[in-house]
């Protein structure tokens, strides 16, 4: 039994950590662009940073992929607008044990929650392809 739950953990963090890519990862599939950075630029993609004046390319290798990609319009003009969600913890594990008369059974199972729209941690506005904005959600 002791088994079937060590598989059963170890299925579930793999199909979590397998689903994420890594600042590494990124920069790889980016390797001529990110090589072609300043030192500076390449600390702050390396470390999840962007900064304004970024490509959008530069802020998809510090930051992968956005959660949701939409337009906003203003007087200004459209612009891009990229929003990533809060990641906190986004997955839980339970076990149960139950048993009634002659009978046992073992249950198992695993949760995960994929946030809400409107709880968007991050958004970066571009204007010409190039970050003009980057709005940040304060959690207090």
């Amino acid at each position: 039994m002791k088994t079937a739950f060590l598989a059963l953990g170890l299925v579930a963090l793999t199909a979590v950590f397998s689903a994420c890519s890594t600042t590494d990862s990124r920069i790889s599939k980016h390797q001529a662009a990110f090589d072609a950075l300043s030192p500076e630029d390449r600390g702050k993609v390396r470390g999840g940073h962007v900064d304004l004046g970024f490509t959008q390319e530069m802020v998809q290798m510090a930051l992968g992929e956005p959660d949701r990609r939409y337009t906003r319009t203003t007087d200004q003009g459209s612009h891009e607008v990229w929003a990533y969600r809060d990641r906190g913890p986004s997955f839980s594990i339970g076990l149960g044990v139950g048993s009634g008369g002659r009978t046992s059974a073992v249950g198992a199972g695993v949760g995960v929650t994929t946030g809400d729209r409107s709880d968007d941690k991050l958004r970066i506005v571009f204007q010409n392809g190039r970050v003009a904005a980057i709005e940040r959600r304060d959690r207090h």
